[in-house]
């Protein structure tokens, strides 16, 4: 019992400490400034220039902002704990052990994040039933998926006037809803949400076109962000691939004979995507020695780190370091084929951590019973979203 008080006080703890830090994360995406703290203490620090502090000082954020935070992390975290009330509940019925979730925060104060690296439940029993891998892997994303959408259609539906980025950036208001012509002669450093299907027909066909922000300015609508944020993680829980909630549904659809062919497969694209345009020919055959040494160092680097990720897939670590080396050959060849071809190196932290720690493969299960025709048709439905929800470039920073 004392355990169990425990284990929730932390729960709870960690569920109140990442509404703090989402809440901020959202102002501080809404307003594109710090906080007033924040700012203090780095000049307590020494790590302010007193030349700028006073246009610095004019533009800190205080409780004001901070409630406005709330705009974004309000839904965001709504949308997370459906998620992950989905598996528990469906866990919960079909009597297997799993926790309440374990929310994860992270903010920086000096840089944008969004609060929180996600929540986890744990399943503390042994699941033995394909069927019941496939229930409890669905349920999140679908939960999560259909409130993600509730939020999007809110946020699109209920756009503010344009007067509302002036709020935000009082510069532009000189130029009135014309200011897109005239503020982005320099546009270097601007942040862009990369399209999904999804998002893209949302901009397309519900939104009002003369209220609907501008690209370099979406990150400073809450709700917008908050859906696009549920919809990028509900991909990337999608992806089918070892024990994501994607592999579970996949695991469940074609049980772990193909599972452990096809499931390799698609982690080599996905790295393959990932790094994609990393390294070129041409950095290589020009600029001085020591580019060239230095260019050298990090392709052995990455070559290393894609090895550690696949020797876990293949018993066979020769096997392992081939399938490194021909993903970076063809890379290499299709960026010299195709110079305008650019994959999205950001992806590359969590092909490591798919390959290294969560694992390509599936824990097999002593029930292989196939799935129902119900169950079948909400598999690829589920991939369906995937499809729909996946951004290739999640978020693109203008040159």
């Amino acid at each position: 019992m004392q355990s169990s008080t425990r284990t929730y006080l932390i729960q709870a703890t960690l569920f109140i400490v990442t509404v703090i830090t989402t809440t901020l994360a959202g102002a501080e995406w809404i307003y594109g400034n710090i906080f007033s703290f924040v700012y203090d203490f780095f000049a307590y620090l020494g790590g302010v220039d007193a030349a700028k502090s006073t246009e610095a000082e004019s533009r800190l954020m205080g409780w004001e902002q901070f409630k406005e935070g709330f705009h974004f992390s309000i839904p965001f975290l709504a949308i997370l704990t459906i998620h992950e009330f989905g598996h528990y509940f469906v866990g919960r019925a079909h009597q297997v052990k799993v926790t309440l979730p374990y929310y994860i925060p992270m903010w920086f104060g000096f840089s944008q994040s969004i609060g929180t690296l996600g929540a986890f439940i744990r399943i503390t029993s042994v699941v033995k039933s394909r069927l019941k891998f496939f229930d409890i892997g669905i349920a999140g994303p679908l939960a999560g998926f259909i409130a993600a959408l509730a939020v999007l259609w809110y946020g699109f539906t209920h756009l503010p006037p344009v007067d509302y980025i002036f709020t935000i950036h009082p510069e532009y208001a000189r130029f009135g809803s014309s200011y897109p012509q005239f503020v982005y002669e320099n546009a270097s450093g601007n942040l862009v949400l990369g399209d999904n299907i999804l998002f893209w027909l949302f901009k397309t066909y519900v939104a009002n076109p003369e209220r609907l922000p501008h690209p370099y300015e979406m990150q400073h609508y809450p709700y917008l962000l908050a859906g696009y944020l549920a919809l990028f993680f509900t991909s990337l829980n999608l992806i089918p691939i070892g024990q994501l909630d994607g592999g579970h549904i996949l695991y469940g659809l074609i049980g772990k004979k193909k599972f452990d062919v096809v499931a390799p497969i698609l982690f080599g694209l996905f790295a393959f995507y990932a790094g994609l345009g990393l390294f070129r020919a041409e950095s290589f055959a020009t600029g001085s020695d020591a580019i060239f040494y230095e260019q050298l160092l990090y392709l052995f680097i990455y070559i290393y780190l894609l090895y550690i990720c696949f020797k876990r897939v293949f018993d066979n670590l020769s096997t392992a370091l081939m399938c490194s080396l021909i993903i970076v050959v063809l890379q290499f060849a299709l960026s010299y084929l195709r110079p305008d071809l650019q994959g999205s190196t950001g992806f590359l932290p969590f092909v490591f951590i798919l390959g290294r720690f969560l694992g390509i493969k599936h824990p097999e299960t002593e029930q292989n019973e196939p799935l129902d025709t119900p169950r079948i048709i909400l598999g690829i439905c589920a991939l369906i979203i995937f499809v729909i929800s996946f951004s290739p470039t999640p978020f693109i920073i203008v040159d």
